[in-house]
């Protein structure tokens, strides 16, 4: 498994398992236990977790199947996310969604993960969401002490445009690691609003949240997914491939800007065509086929 390194502390594998849907595979912690030990195997030793998942329980979900074989920690890097605040029975005192980036919210939300994980760091924290409200110096602040502490190695961002990533950059007094945003065959976005030309010229990997777009290009028949789906499944005849999610990955990993796609599945089957798809070269050509089955147009 190729491995990306985003600074002089932290490496992930190029493709990391995702922990957002773990409430809803119902597994046992004997089950879950045994997906992260065969992504291990596989070489998946980066995962992705947010506070909010799962209606704030995914991570300690994880961490209950974690405390079962404690030494897996040092084989993997943990990677979650903090700022937003859910209505949720669990938070009665939240009358809407809303955003905090504040330092207090910020520092309990990186000890509650820690707790609930069983571990007593966190590879890289991510700020979830753009915060309005968001006061730059303060953040800086907080992931100062966060790092002094030595309960966060490094530190990014998820779903910023790149002048919300170059203003907080400013403040901060190390590198931002990544941006994770979302990145597909049906959501191309990125990469011509700047944001993979920012991770480009910056030199970091974008993190690819929904890199099968959700599931749509499967079940949905609104015209452009049909249209995708088509187009995928000719490369996947003309490679000799029997599912088009390693097409779909393919795409992704070919792409220059080091794209590190999140898979978000609790099936081992998706999670081996993820790795399946990096032995799958696409030519420039069928990338483009790609691209413009899923612009509807053709390039200019």
């Amino acid at each position: 498994m190729q491995r990306i390194r985003l600074d002089e502390r932290v490496e992930f594998s190029r493709i990391i398992h995702g922990l957002w849907r773990a409430a809803e595979w119902k597994l046992t912690d004997q089950e879950l236990l045994h997906i992260i030990e065969e992504c291990l195997e596989m070489g998946v030793t980066t995962f992705d977790h947010a506070d909010i998942y799962g209606d704030y329980s995914c991570q300690k979900i994880f961490g209950r199947a974690l405390q079962l074989k404690p030494s897996l920690r040092e084989k993997m890097e943990i990677i979650t996310k903090c700022g937003i605040k859910l209505i949720s029975p669990k938070h009665p005192e939240h009358k809407i969604k809303y955003y905090d980036t504040s330092k207090e919210h910020i520092l309990r939300s990186v000890d509650n993960s820690l707790q609930e994980l069983g571990t007593d760091y966190i590879d890289v924290l991510l700020i979830h969401r753009p915060d309005p409200f968001m006061d730059p110096e303060e953040v800086a602040e907080t992931f100062s002490q966060l790092k002094a502490q030595g309960k966060v190695l490094s530190f990014g961002v998820s779903n910023f445009s790149s002048s919300q990533y170059e203003m907080l950059q400013s403040y901060v007094d190390v590198p931002l690691v990544t941006n994770q945003i979302e990145i597909s065959v049906m959501h191309v976005d990125p990469f011509v609003d700047g944001s993979i030309d920012h991770c480009q010229m910056k030199k970091i990997p974008p993190l690819a949240w929904s890199p099968l777009a959700g599931g749509k290009i499967f079940k949905s028949e609104d015209e452009k997914a049909v249209r995708i789906q088509n187009v995928l499944k000719e490369i996947a005849g003309e490679l000799d491939i029997d599912s088009i999610d390693v097409v779909m990955y393919a795409w992704l990993f070919v792409h220059p800007s080091t794209i590190i796609p999140i898979v978000g599945s609790g099936k081992l089957e998706r999670i081996r065509n993820a790795v399946t798809a990096l032995s799958v070269s696409l030519t420039r050509q069928q990338w483009f086929e790609i691209w413009q089955a899923s612009t509807g147009r053709q390039v200019p």
